[in-house]
């Protein structure tokens, strides 16, 4: 059973305002005022960072703390910075109740949660990206996006073969005709082919144009998220499929 905590629970409180005038950037009302805030204060770490990259929590009408993702769910706010030992943190302090100002049921796989949540944020971008014609796959057309200049991110499996993903990574430095293109390795095979509508993908290229690079920057902000609880540096790990062709 997930854990009851109130306020009355001995806490350790998050960092405070940098001044007494200064408002609690870590929690909001759910106001429209407050969802306009551009910046917010993580209540761990007390260190303000840009809205889109921390985690959004509000209280369900159970009491349960809930993951907003997309930041528009009603209710009293609470920021999170986008990594897993900030949420254990919260956790473990029983942050949650204090900054609602109620009792919390916090979930005991909530970090779980986040993470499956962002990883499905990104495949859905990705998918988006995909059928706007703003994204590719396959070894061949990934390194023919990057030799052309048209690729604006590399996509890499985390658990692909190490030989395939340095042979394109060594594409994506900067040139004297092209600047560096951002490479990210934060799904796994099967999470890249669920969005392209195949069983795997180990490469693939988010393109430019299009969208303007919405789409493009909108993925590469879920990823960074996504980094938080994932180990990106797939070196250690094999694809233990057929690379795709």
């Amino acid at each position: 059973m997930s854990p009851m905590v109130t306020d009355q629970d001995p806490l350790v409180v998050a960092a405070a305002p940098g001044s007494p005038d200064e408002p609690d950037l870590s929690v909001d009302d759910g106001s429209v005022r407050a969802s306009k805030e551009p910046v917010r204060r993580c209540l761990v770490s007390g260190e303000r960072h840009p809205k889109e990259a921390l985690i959004r929590f509000v209280l369900g009408p159970d009491g349960t703390v809930v993951p907003d993702l997309a930041a528009k769910l009603p209710g009293r706010g609470m920021w999170l910075s986008a990594d897993a030992q900030s949420i254990k943190t919260a956790l473990d302090r029983k942050m949650f109740a204090r900054a609602a100002r109620a009792p919390a049921v916090v979930p005991a796989d909530l970090v779980a949660q986040v993470e499956a949540l962002l990883a499905r944020r990104c495949v859905e971008t990705l998918s988006l990206a995909r059928r706007a014609g703003e994204a590719v796959c396959g070894f061949e057309k990934t390194r023919a996006a990057l030799n052309s200049g048209s690729c604006a991110v590399l996509l890499q499996a985390r658990d692909g073969a190490a030989d395939g993903r340095a042979k394109l990574a060594s594409l994506a430095r900067e040139t004297e005709t092209r600047g560096f293109v951002p490479v990210l390795a934060v799904l796994d095979a099967a999470e890249m082919g669920e969005a392209f509508g195949r069983d795997a993908a180990v490469h693939a290229a988010l393109l430019k144009g299009g969208s303007g690079g919405g789409l493009s920057r909108r993925f590469q902000m879920e990823a960074e998220r996504l980094k938080g609880f994932r180990e990106t540096a797939p070196d250690t790990g094999r694809f233990a499929g057929k690379d795709d062709e």
